[in-house]
């Protein structure tokens, strides 16, 4: 088990530190950014978001420590460039968009076919990557993940405000996400020739532009010999960032123990934790009956225990789930908060917090 490799995609907010807004400075902070090692910084849809990416890593102290090197070297680089880094999965205040005189022409492609999908969302994910030795491999993990995609989802949730508002989910992100036309839980697939119809016949359709712009929370990685797991917001703290990557590894190396999910059932569930994180209810993505989604997050943690404990990580994940369950999720803890600006300056306190 321990040859699964494991890197992550961090998506940011950009705001301005007086009016709390979103900020076009993605291009500046990108530009002065000096990323050591492995570290990359990249551009995201909208030049009020930044991106950095880990390398592949073989341990889970190693990914601990790029994460939070990785929050350093953008929260540097925010701050030279006059604007604060922030870690939630949408803009509380504002809204990110559109984006000023872009000459992007993929992005221009991508506005014209999808519209107003494209403008005003500023939506901040955590891509996880999971090294395998094939895409059929990567799809198998696919299936393997599905079941528990909601639990992943609502351990992640950190979205409830948008443009000042309570939006009354804990994850708003995931809800303006599934607007595009292939995003959420993949379908359950038969090998790479099943997926490889699909895709085609979502090209053709136009649906999609490209393989790039296959947006379901798991897919085969089109550039690196991976599985890339997209469902998580992006969390408030570097330690739920790297829990959150080794629940994902673990569920990969692990032999599913449950039979196929409803396609029907499955989005009722992902419906579920959007809207109460792991802090309400959860809806079996099986059967639909439901329970306290820190109940199925417990359970999540019993499935994977045997690959957790092989790497010695499970009791740094049995603690994190512990420190979550008197804390909340991250929507439950940006409510705690008076008002939207007070929102903003913690968030922006929270994201440099462990760097």
């Amino acid at each position: 088990m321990n040859h699964y490799t494991v890197g992550v995609e961090q998506e940011f907010l950009l705001v301005d530190p007086d009016s709390r807004r979103p900020v076009a400075l993605a291009p500046r902070v990108r530009e002065i950014s000096s990323a050591p090692g492995d570290l990359d910084v990249q551009g995201e849809l909208t030049p009020f978001q930044i991106e950095i990416a880990t390398g592949v890593t073989s341990s889970f102290d190693e990914l601990s420590e790029q994460v939070r090197l990785g929050r350093r070297v953008l929260v540097d680089a925010a701050d030279e460039a006059g604007c604060r880094l922030v870690a939630t999965g949408m803009p509380p205040i504002g809204e990110a968009g559109p984006p000023p005189g872009s000459d992007d022409p993929r992005y221009h492609r991508i506005e014209y076919s999808h519209r107003r999908l494209v403008t005003g969302t500023g939506a901040c994910g955590l891509h996880v990557h999971v090294g395998v030795s094939s895409e059929s491999e990567a799809l198998e993990a696919s299936n393997k993940l599905r079941a528990w995609l909601p639990t992943l989802l609502a351990l992640s949730a950190n979205s409830p405000y948008y443009q000042g508002e309570d939006t009354g989910y804990a994850s708003w992100r995931s809800m303006v996400w599934s607007r595009w036309p292939v995003s959420g839980p993949p379908p359950h697939w038969h090998g790479p020739a099943d997926y490889d119809r699909a895709v085609e016949a979502l090209i053709s359709s136009e649906a999609l532009m490209d393989r790039a712009m296959v947006y379901w929370d798991v897919r085969p990685s089109a550039d690196h010999p991976t599985v890339e797991v997209r469902v998580a917001d992006i969390p408030q703290l570097a330690t739920e960032v790297a829990v959150l990557a080794e629940l994902i590894r673990a569920l990969v190396v692990t032999e599913p123990s449950e039979q196929r999910v409803d396609d029907s059932v499955l989005l009722a569930a992902y419906w579920r934790a959007s809207r109460d994180g792991v802090d309400g209810l959860a809806a079996d993505p099986h059967t639909g009956k439901l329970s306290p989604a820190f109940d199925r997050a417990v359970s999540l943690v019993e499935h994977v225990s045997v690959a957790l404990r092989d790497r010695g990580t499970l009791s740094t994940v049995e603690q994190q789930l512990d420190w979550l369950r008197h804390n909340g999720c991250g929507a439950t803890r940006q409510r705690r908060c008076p008002d939207p600006e007070s929102l903003v300056d913690t968030l922006i306190a929270r994201t440099r917090e462990e760097t």
